[in-house]
């Protein structure tokens, strides 16, 4: 069975359970399948290959398949067929609002008349005429819309070497820091609280760790759990989601800085220190492109300078920054 007509589909997801199921129903009408390490790589597909439909997976990776979906509402507008699950649903609604059109819930085993109604749905949702969304197109003219943010917000990502180098940062910080601190540091499962009680006790601040929703507060040091992403939600609190990985990671670094930048705007500060991979450079980048300030740590003071280069390289780092800088540079913006 396939679908009748010259309807081009995207698929963008996460694991590749939408290219198992659907893929045969499209045959050659599928354009390229998403790089599956990124969701964002593939809203610049979609303005090169520009299909009449994308399913959008919801379920792998719901905050960064919303975040995708806002910038193609943004930047290519495109008909949007939401796949979701039992650990979407509960997005679906702010996706709808971000601009999906529709959503369906993929069978354990699909049949063919689930078949034959996706084929109709997609044929009818490739006509639609979508409109670019209205925060889509403020940003795009460079000016990001001014937060109402009470205080300003500093959202630290690190990995490999992290403890220490969080450790002095925290402590170069001046006494009277005003801003709100959040931090995800890639640590094994079970070892977020020791973490926490060891910054505490080294930078001499409150320091504590985020196991559920609390208000974020000026002058407070908050670290994500070990396996859950913490998230800065528009209302100015904090919340822990234990949805799937987000580039391999549980907290995922990316995940805490886009949505610092979409709650804080230009009061959000990024700072990307020391370790392996490439996680937080994207979210450093929203954090810049939404008008706040952001650093990299510098190649020598970095025991691995992965990620911090791997920021660099995106241009998501407004200024790069040895070690026993940052603090005070911290202190100067807020």
């Amino acid at each position: 069975m396939s679908v009748s007509g010259s309807c081009r589909v995207q698929l963008v997801e996460q694991g590749g359970r939408l290219s198992r199921w659907i893929r045969p129903l499209f045959g050659g009408r599928i354009a390229e399948v998403a790089a599956p390490a990124d969701y964002l790589f593939a809203v610049e597909a979609i303005g090169r290959l520009r299909p009449q439909l994308v399913m959008l997976d919801l379920e792998s990776n719901p905050l960064e398949a919303l975040a995708a979906l806002e910038a193609l509402m943004a930047q290519c507008p495109t008909p949007v067929l939401l796949v979701v699950g039992e650990h979407s649903r509960a997005h679906a609604k702010r996706a709808m609002a971000a601009g999906a059109l529709d959503g369906i819930e993929l069978p354990e085993r699909p049949t063919a008349d689930f078949f034959m109604a996706l084929s109709a749905q997609v044929q009818l949702l490739s006509k639609v005429r979508v409109m670019r969304h209205v925060k889509g197109r403020s940003r795009l003219k460079g000016t990001p819309a001014l937060s109402k943010a009470p205080f300003p917000l500093v959202a630290i990502a690190a990995s490999l070497g992290g403890p220490r180098a969080l450790a002095q940062v925290l402590a170069d910080l001046p006494k009277s820091f005003a801003a709100a601190v959040v931090i995800c540091q890639h640590i094994t499962a079970g070892f977020a609280d020791d973490l926490s009680r060891w910054l505490q006790s080294e930078a001499r601040r409150e320091v504590l760790e985020v196991t559920a929703a609390v208000p974020l507060t000026p002058g407070k040091i908050f670290v994500a759990g070990s396996n859950a992403h913490l998230v800065v939600r528009p209302d100015f609190t904090l919340a822990v989601e234990a949805t799937a990985p987000v580039g391999g990671f549980r907290p995922s670094c990316d995940v805490l800085l886009r949505s610092a930048g979409a709650s804080f705007n230009e009061r959000a500060i990024g700072v990307v220190l020391t370790g392996m991979g490439r996680d937080g450079a994207r979210g450093l980048k929203e954090i810049r492109a939404r008008g706040g300030h952001t650093i990299a740590q510098d190649e020598a003071t970095s025991v691995v300078f992965g990620m911090p280069g791997e920021a660099i390289a995106l241009g998501a780092a407004e200024i790069t920054l040895p070690l026993d800088q940052i603090g005070a540079q911290l202190g100067r913006w807020v």
